[in-house]
């Protein structure tokens, strides 16, 4: 991924409620020093409690990167953000974007880029020579985290595990695999823009051969009981080669994302799933842990969820965000 100059002006839009602002949220939470203020339309229904400023403030106070921070479901580019976008690239500002949909595609973005010298990162875009994968057996060891759902804090969860690693002085690595992660990390791989028979491929090329005691903290993507993005997943397991699965859930959630009606699988039903998947490229895969997402509960509640979901599966669980990934990594290197 080419060098994106920081620091970030998060841009909002007119992002309402049914919009996610995962990436600007996930950015600003791991990386607030590269974070200087925000940009929003009228009408916006997001606010990350930063400073709002015009294209021309922020880069009169040092921003020197416009990064889209909401993505919508298919992630295309509104009609009506051109013009504004636009505008960002005239008063000097570089735009990153985590959109399926290419801000080199769009004209009038692509055009003012050339006339103001001006770069437009896409990131969620594979790299160019993409390689199959071959199965092969590598050295060193790798955590992926797995999901009940999307979005239920699988990214947040392995850079809770990284910080944490490193904390104790552990050898490891953030492996990214969604945008928001590549944007965080500056590497890495969205594979979900990768075409299927490359994904196992670009998992095995984020996590090369390593020392015996260094770990690879991979980013995990969706589940494999999601009829939607299973695809996805299962790649990211066989490439990935997990010697360890951390399970992630969100307390509370009953359906799965944009299936209304269709029910979220019990914990014991998902790593079932997940090992029998991981199993094929590593016969060793365990899964370890439970990384709960408590964030609409009360601390009280969300202990008491916390003790269930691991008397559930038998397994040490947390919410790392919340009260720290030290149970996680303690399974981890027992």
């Amino acid at each position: 991924m080419p060098d994106i100059r920081l620091p970030y002006l998060l841009y909002l839009g007119d992002a309402g409620p049914e919009f996610g602002a995962k990436t600007a949220q996930g950015v600003l939470h791991w990386r607030p020093e590269v974070c200087l203020a925000q940009a929003r339309l009228p009408g916006c229904a997001v606010d990350l409690r930063l400073k709002d400023l015009s294209f021309s403030e922020a880069v009169e106070r040092g921003a020197r990167t416009l990064l889209i921070g909401v993505t919508n479901r298919g992630g295309v580019l509104p009609q009506h953000w051109i013009p504004h976008l636009e505008e960002a690239v005239k008063a000097g500002l570089d735009i990153a974007s985590g959109l399926h949909e290419r801000l080199a595609d769009v004209p009038e973005l692509a055009r003012a880029a050339a006339d103001f010298g001006r770069q437009l990162h896409d990131v969620r875009h594979p790299p160019a020579n993409l390689p199959l994968a071959t199965g092969a057996k590598r050295t060193g060891k790798r955590v992926l985290m797995i999901g009940t759902d999307c979005a239920v804090g699988k990214k947040f969860t392995a850079l809770a595990v990284h910080a944490e690693m490193e904390r104790r002085g552990l050898a490891a690595t953030f492996r990214p695999t969604g945008q928001t992660g590549v944007l965080i990390a500056g590497s890495g791989i969205a594979l979900d823009a990768v075409p299927g028979d490359f994904i196992a491929g670009c998992a095995e090329a984020l996590s090369p051969d390593a020392p015996t005691d260094h770990w690879d903290v991979f980013e995990g993507q969706a589940t494999v009981l999601h009829p939607t993005f299973a695809a996805v997943t299962t790649g990211l397991i066989h490439g990935s080669q997990p010697d360890a699965l951390v399970l992630c859930h969100q307390a509370g959630r009953l359906e799965m994302r944009g299936l209304s009606g269709r029910a979220l699988p019990s914990l014991r039903e998902t790593i079932d799933a997940h090992l029998a998947a991981a199993q094929l490229t590593n016969p060793g895969a365990k899964c370890v842990g439970v990384s709960l997402n408590t964030n609409d509960l009360s601390e009280r509640d969300a202990h008491r969820a916390i003790a269930e979901a691991s008397a559930e599966v038998a397994l040490p669980a947390t919410d790392p965000v919340r009260f720290g990934a030290g149970a996680l990594v303690d399974a981890l290197i027992d």
